[in-house]
């Protein structure tokens, strides 16, 4: 297919000053997803949780689990509402399927 294009009507408009308006584009709101703490959940699992779920090496998850349960919660990840919210589903549907509580929420960063 051949195109044909006119430039005619750019000519007709040469010496005007032709002005683009600049669209400020909004960065997406960032969500922290939190594992919380409990008393049943085997830190091994919170382990491969944030290995397979979240991504980090095994020297990070380690570190985020530990934090989990000395503080009472860690921080996975910073991800936009989309990802966090997919995040935590498939952590708590992990837990599920091996009947631990474990718990994650999201908060606003």
């Amino acid at each position: 297919m051949k195109f044909k294009i006119d430039l005619s009507e750019q000519e007709k408009t040469e010496g005007d000053v032709i002005t683009q308006e600049k669209v400020k584009v909004k960065e997406p709101e960032l969500f922290k997803v939190i594992l919380l703490n409990d008393d049943f959940t085997p830190m091994d699992f919170v382990v491969e949780i944030l290995r397979n779920v979240f991504h980090h090496d095994t020297q990070k998850a380690n570190q985020i689990m530990m934090d989990v349960h000395e503080k009472g919660s860690g921080t996975a990840g910073v991800f936009t509402f989309g990802v966090a919210e997919t995040k935590i589903y498939i952590v708590h549907n992990q837990a599920e399927k091996f009947q631990f509580p474990l718990k994650c929420v999201m908060e606003k960063q």
